[in-house]
């Protein structure tokens, strides 16, 4: 199955083809056209799903046996076990219950935005929002179209990777500004054997899985990054998120080899992630001068809160609905023959999304994400985008932060680090409530913290919302997109269709970026 996914392709014309990273993967940031992205969209989900099907209904049974042989019921209840909590489940659905106003509130302003854009025809003000309008392969996280979003965008833009690129940033000045920031914490710089033996760019001579990924070799100093670094603010983040892997590898290298795990997998996931939040702030921009001009006002609070709840609101239903079907899946509940109804069911219960083609049973839209075929269990990313506020909230007081949570940065805080390091060296040598309880002095997770930090986002959203009299959800809940005229469909699974003229030129426009007349204000791709 990794096989599989990581030599996917889409061809869009015989002599062409786009990879996950960087091509399909720049076309869904970057692309405007209706049709493009339809294109780029369905066109990975029929390469790389599709051939999957057949191993995953294999694979299930097969995971669990393993799980079963260790005294679970099925896989997804080992999985769950790691987390030492008899009321876990419920607690999850608790903390999304807290969380889904803001996301409806996000999700209903984003919608209102993409109508602008697209126009009644593909976007229906009391429906879901098509899957690939919003800027991620997997609608995961919608930073990416930021630029049709932004509330006030006569002020400064808070997007630095044209700075980066002027500046001469590569992968290497990437990470080396990532382990600064770590060892401004008074945490380990990376060894020798990380600098060594990384995959920090895209090699040129084999196929491999882009999707970032961090190595603990369990030697005490053999710990590497797998990643095809581009030059984005957005993977200056993902830098200092893989770095926060091996810190915590770096910090608990001591313990014994059963402890050598985050406290549970959220706590390895928030890490880096914490660090990310002071990271991205204007102040810290400004400070390793990738800002030019720091503007404090209220507007641009608005705009950099705005571009974070793209990113960390936008991902929560979907961090929290993977392995809700994949439980499904490995308790029998969800059977081969509902695998796409179900995940699509779930797609959009949760995220208010829709596929923009049929799918059918022929398709198998999970396996278009990494982390299904890769067998990586997903709900720590839901665990981890609470844990992390809780913990910036923390960092920031121990660090004599004042003023807005989302203004703090803990650069340099020797004392901030000093919690870190903490939690870090303890590795998993106790319950996580232990661990939480000693850092930040509660052993809950709870999102408090987090809707303390998007407060403000949150009244100009409900405020926004109001004046436009817009619906929050989506009752029309079946509701689809039309196919566009002409569109040639089931990419990837009708190869004949190279034998037809009309395709042919019909792919053509869509490679070089044509205008779409069927999508108002679309112009030609760069």
């Amino acid at each position: 199955m990794d096989g599989i996914y990581s030599k996917a392709k889409v061809s869009p014309q015989p002599n062409i083809s786009w990879s996950l990273e960087p091509d399909l993967t720049e076309i869904m940031a970057e692309s405007r056209s209706y049709k493009k992205l339809l294109y780029a969209w369905e066109g990975w989900h029929n390469e790389s799903g599709v051939p999957i099907r057949q191993y995953y209904e294999e694979f299930v049974p097969l995971s669990n046996k393993a799980s079963q042989a260790d005294g679970f019921a099925d896989t997804g209840a080992d999985w769950r076990s790691w987390y030492e909590t008899a009321t876990f489940e419920q607690d999850l659905e608790d903390l999304y219950r807290t969380v889904a106003p803001l996301y409806k509130q996000l999700h209903a302003f984003v919608r209102r935005q993409l109508y602008n854009q697209y126009g009644p025809k593909y976007i229906n003000l009391k429906g879901p929002i098509p899957a690939h309008l919003l800027g991620n392969m997997w609608a995961q996280t919608w930073n990416n179209i930021y630029d049709m979003m932004i509330p006030f965008p006569n002020k400064p833009d808070i997007d630095v990777t044209e700075q980066m690129k002027n500046q001469s940033y590569d992968a290497i000045k990437m990470f080396e500004t990532a382990e600064n920031f770590f060892t401004s914490l008074d945490l380990l710089p990376m060894p020798e054997e990380f600098w060594n033996k990384s995959m920090l760019v895209k090699p040129d001579d084999r196929e491999v899985v882009c999707h970032a990924s961090a190595w603990d070799f369990y030697n005490r100093k053999d710990f590497r990054i797998k990643q095809c670094t581009t030059v984005t603010m957005e993977q200056l983040f993902t830098v200092h998120h893989e770095m926060g892997h091996v810190q915590y590898y770096l910090q608990y290298k001591d313990q014994p080899v059963g402890f050598r795990r985050g406290a549970n997998p959220g706590f390895h996931e928030a890490i880096g992630d914490v660090l990310s939040l002071s990271v991205s702030t204007p102040k810290h921009l400004h400070a390793i001068k990738l800002l030019e001009t720091l503007t404090n006002d209220e507007e641009t609070d608005i705009n950099y809160l705005l571009k974070m709840a793209l990113e960390k609101i936008a991902f929560l239903p979907f961090g929290y609905l993977i392995d809700q079907w994949r439980w499904d899946v490995f308790s029998g509940r969800t059977p081969p023959s509902r695998y796409n109804a179900d995940w699509w069911y779930l797609r959009t219960k949760y995220q208010g999304i829709c596929p923009p083609t049929r799918r059918t049973e022929d398709h198998f839209d999970p396996g278009a994400k990494y982390h299904i075929p890769g067998n990586t269990p997903y709900i720590r990313y839901f665990v981890s985008f609470i844990l992390q506020f809780q913990l910036h909230e923390k960092l920031c007081e121990a660090a004599n932060h004042t003023g807005p949570l989302h203004t703090c940065d803990i650069y340099n805080s020797k004392e901030a680090g000093a919690i870190l390091k903490k939690i870090l060296q303890a590795g998993s040598s106790k319950p996580w409530p232990v661990v939480l309880q000693d850092a930040i002095g509660i052993d809950k997770m709870n999102a408090s913290s987090l809707m303390k930090y998007f407060d403000p986002i949150i009244k100009w959203l409900e405020n926004k919302n109001k004046m436009k009299n817009e619906t929050l959800g989506w009752p029309d809940f079946n509701w689809v997109p039309p196919i566009p005229e002409g569109y040639p469909g089931d990419i990837g699974k009708r190869r004949e269709l190279w034998h037809s003229k009309h395709t042919t030129e019909m792919c053509q426009s869509i490679v070089n970026g044509c205008t779409d007349p069927l999508t108002p204000n679309v112009g030609i791709e760069k």
